[in-house]
């Protein structure tokens, strides 16, 4: 069964932590071990694992893609929102994370965002629990 998510972006590029959203639905889902798959149905969003520790590392990567898109008038898409487009075919539209004892298996560090790349919008992500319901390790 797939789990709507929204977000609500405020800037042209953001990324959004939606990591406790996602942890919520898997925790609802009972799932003791399986794997969970988080999709942007969009074409200028996209879903990425990164750092959550350190705020510099979001806008080095946001400094990045600036950097590699270049100046956005040199598209030929009329809309204007060509780099967001092939930022989300470079980020990718979704991430599948394996579910261990109830819980996300992320790495100490890790954080999943929503990488919005046409905004401000309001945006809807569909989350996907997959696996075994029962015991999750004493998780509550």
């Amino acid at each position: 069964m797939l789990s709507p998510l929204t977000v609500e972006t405020s800037k042209p590029r953001q990324f959004v932590d939606v990591t406790a959203h996602v942890e919520a639905i898997v925790h609802t889902a009972a799932v003791a071990d399986g794997i969970c798959v988080v999709y942007s149905p969009h074409t200028t969003a996209a879903i990425t694992i990164n750092e959550n520790a350190d705020p510099d590392v979001v806008a080095d990567l946001l400094k990045a893609y600036t950097d590699l898109l270049g100046d956005e008038a040199r598209f030929r898409h009329a809309e204007g929102n060509s780099g967001g487009h092939a930022l989300t075919s470079l980020v990718g539209p979704s991430v599948s994370i394996p579910i261990e004892h109830g819980r996300l298996a992320l790495g100490r560090w890790q954080a999943v965002y929503f990488c919005e790349f046409d905004g401000p919008r309001r945006r809807t992500i569909q989350v996907q629990v997959i696996g075994e319901r029962g015991s999750r390790g004493g998780v509550s």
